[in-house]
C-alpha cells in the first residue's frame, strides 16, 4: 500500500500502483512511504524508473525486510530513497520523515548497521513452503499479479498479499525478479515453460 503526502497537504492513500502514478502527476513533490514488500513494484529496476519518471518526488521504503543488497542497489542509483525498518524506533520514523520532506535521504540506524557488515557466504537452508506457497510463488514467477493470482484462487487479494508477504520472507527475497530466480533453481517452473 502506498501513501502519499504532497507537502504541507493531506495524506493521500492509493492501493495500487495505476493510482499512485495518478497522484503522483498531480503531486510531483511528493512524499511517498511505501511497504515495499507488500506491493506490486516487482523489483529495484521498476522502482528507480519511478524515480526517474518523478525526480521530485521522495520515497520512504517502510519494510519488515529488506535484502542488503537491494539496499545497496537503491540507495548506489537514487538519493530519492530513504529506507526504514518497521521494528526502527519512534525517534527514527520521525527523522526519516523530517529528511524526506527537505528532499534528503535517510538510512536507519539498523540497515546502516547490516549494509556495514561483512557479508558473510549464505548457507543453504530447507526452505519450508505450504502446497499454497508454492502454487502461488510459481503464478508469481510465470508472471501473475496477486489480482490475477486472488482471482485464479477465487481468494482475496489481500489473502495473497499475506502469503506473498510470507514466501518473501520464507526464501529471503524483495522482489518478483528474485522470487523468480528461486523458482527456476528450485524446480517449481520449468525453464522451457517460463521462457516461452
Amino acid at each position: 500500500m502506498y501513501i502519499c503526502q504532497q507537502i504541507g497537504a493531506t495524506f493521500k492513500y492509493t492501493e495500487d500502483k495505476a493510482s499512485l502514478i495518478e497522484q503522483l502527476k498531480q503531486h510531483p513533490q511528493a512524499v511517498v512511504l511505501l511497504d515495499y514488500t507488500l506491493f506490486d513494484i516487482n523489483d529495484a529496476d521498476e522502482l528507480l524508473i519511478l524515480c526517474q519518471r518523478f525526480r521530485q518526488v521522495h520515497w520512504v521504503l517502510f519494510s519488515e525486510e529488506l535484502s542488503p543488497d537491494f539496499v545497496r542497489r537503491v540507495t548506489a542509483s537514487s538519493t530519492q530513497i530513504s529506507i526504514l525498518l518497521k521494528e526502527s524506533p519512534l525517534h527514527e520514523i520521525r527523522q526519516a520523515l523530517d529528511y524526506a520532506l527537505s528532499a534528503q535521504r535517510y538510512i536507519c540506524q539498523r540497515m546502516m548497521e547490516i549494509l556495514l557488515t561483512p557479508e558473510t557466504p549464505a548457507v543453504p537452508a530447507d526452505v519450508k513452503l505450504t502446497s499454497t506457497e508454492r502454487e502461488i510463488l510459481k503464478d508469481i514467477a510465470m508472471g501473475m499479479t496477486s489480482r490475477e493470482i486472488a482471482e485464479k484462487r477465487f481468494s482475496s487479494f489481500h489473502t495473497v498479499n499475506t502469503h506473498r508477504k510470507n514466501i518473501f520472507r520464507k526464501i529471503s527475497v524483495n522482489n518478483v525478479h528474485e522470487a523468480t530466480r528461486y523458482a527456476l533453481r528450485a524446480g517449481l517452473v520449468d525453464a522451457a515453460e517460463y521462457y516461452i
